[in-house]
């Protein structure tokens, strides 16, 4: 590609209306959800073990859309994973893998059930590195949380084969890839158990909200009773097939059921606009000189929400995104010195000072775990190297093409201006 001069040396911007804002989930919300609330307002009933109840709707909507067997909504996706890995049997004693690239509640939900998180390399997918994840087993390790940061499923079978191989549990964290296919099947569905996030900045949102999927019936059963102390009140005892015990509520109300529905009604709608725009925006990329693209394990089951190139180091990653947002497309490393990001764990002040509760310091310092893990600022220095080169581009629902491909435009003009 012929050199154009460059907006920040003078030339002329790629992108001169801009490119539109919006979400995913709260950009589609019309009438339907307006409605929905509305009846159940009218009804009163906002308990979720009422008659004709919206959350078991949902639920049961959820198991035949992405075909699992159970699943549970509660009141957020960090609730989610605290059911999902109490479920599995996580609980003090016990090291959890995560990565250090996530947001801060996939750690705090492994505290909260009493176990270690064991914070992980990422590579170039942007999730967990299967490499790193062979080298953090320990004899106390018990599961492996993969999450699928920004709509793009991680290296699922790798890390099945792992957990397959030192026989260990896997806690998907769908929290930001509601929807998104792995090989065929949805994520969720592959491990033991799958969490969503209906938060306000999801595919599909009911502003706060979570599910739990699986098909094993104890992992649903166990999740049930760590969602609400009274569970065992609402399900005939003929359905237990473990005892009861009672732990925190995270129950949600009919409002969230309500409005989850309807969304979920919309999930496919989202995903097809989503997709097609970063198949527009692939499309239109020119052979790189001086980055390299995310990589996706499986590029058809990406919810094509975002999109994200790897800079060849740190300086000239700045130099792209200063030459990107004068070209009229926002730009930014993903580790930079800007506002800490919680979604790297380096801004984990928590748990890597290992703040706990209660003066015995658990769960690090509980009698049950044998085991050391230490943290530190730098203890994922690929991690912070990626994150520090790494440029994500969003995709919106007030988007079209047309946009997409200016993005792609205004990213080969800088390339092969800088590469």
């Amino acid at each position: 590609m012929s050199k154009e001069k460059l907006a920040i040396d003078g030339g002329s911007p790629v992108i001169t209306e801009g490119i539109p804002g919006g979400m995913h989930g709260p950009t589609v919300i019309d009438h339907q959800e307006i409605d929905a609330v509305t009846a159940v307002l009218k009804s009163q009933k906002l308990f979720r073990f009422c008659e004709n109840s919206n959350v078991a709707a949902f639920e049961q909507q959820a198991c035949e859309h992405v075909g699992v067997k159970h699943s549970l909504m509660v009141n957020s996706g960090t609730s989610a994973l605290v059911c999902c890995l109490t479920g599995v049997g996580v609980g003090p004693g016990d090291e959890v893998i995560v990565p250090g690239y996530t947001y801060i509640s996939t750690a705090a939900s492994v505290v909260g059930v009493g176990g270690v998180p064991v914070i992980t390399e990422i590579d170039e997918s942007l999730g967990l590195d299967p490499k790193d994840v062979e080298k953090k087993i320990t004899p106390y390790t018990k599961a492996i949380i993969p999450v699928y940061m920004q709509g793009v499923p991680a290296r699922i079978n790798a890390i099945m084969e792992i957990a397959k191989k030192h026989n260990l549990k896997v806690v998907e964290d769908c929290c930001q890839c509601i929807g998104g296919r792995y090989k065929g099947k949805y994520v969720g569905t592959i491990g033991n158990a799958g969490a969503w996030s209906l938060n306000y900045y999801k595919v599909i949102t009911a502003g706060e909200g979570g599910l739990v999927l699986t098909d094993e019936y104890e992992v649903y059963e166990k999740s049930a009773f760590a969602s609400d102390p009274a569970m065992p009140m609402w399900m005939s005892e003929s359905e237990w097939q473990s005892p009861p015990f009672s732990r925190q509520c995270y129950r949600p109300s009919e409002v969230l059921g309500a409005i989850a529905r309807v969304q979920l009604g919309k999930m496919e709608t989202i995903l097809t606009h989503t997709r097609k725009l970063k198949k527009a925006f692939l499309s239109e990329l020119a052979e790189p000189k001086g980055y390299v693209r995310q990589h996706v394990d499986d590029p058809e089951g990406d919810c094509g929400i975002s999109a994200a190139i790897i800079i060849r180091d740190q300086d000239m990653a700045h130099s792209y995104a200063e030459a990107l947002r004068a070209e009229g497309l926002g730009a930014g490393t993903a580790y930079n010195d800007g506002f800490p990001d919680r979604h790297i764990y380096k801004y984990w002040d928590s748990i890597l000072d290992k703040n706990s509760h209660h003066p015995t310091g658990y769960p690090w310092k509980d009698p049950a775990y044998m085991g050391n893990v230490e943290y530190s600022r730098d203890m994922c220095p690929v991690t912070l190297s990626i994150l520090g080169r790494a440029l994500r581009f969003g995709f919106n629902m007030n988007m079209e093409e047309e946009h997409a491909k200016l993005m792609a435009a205004a990213i080969n003009k800088v390339d092969a201006a800088l590469g």
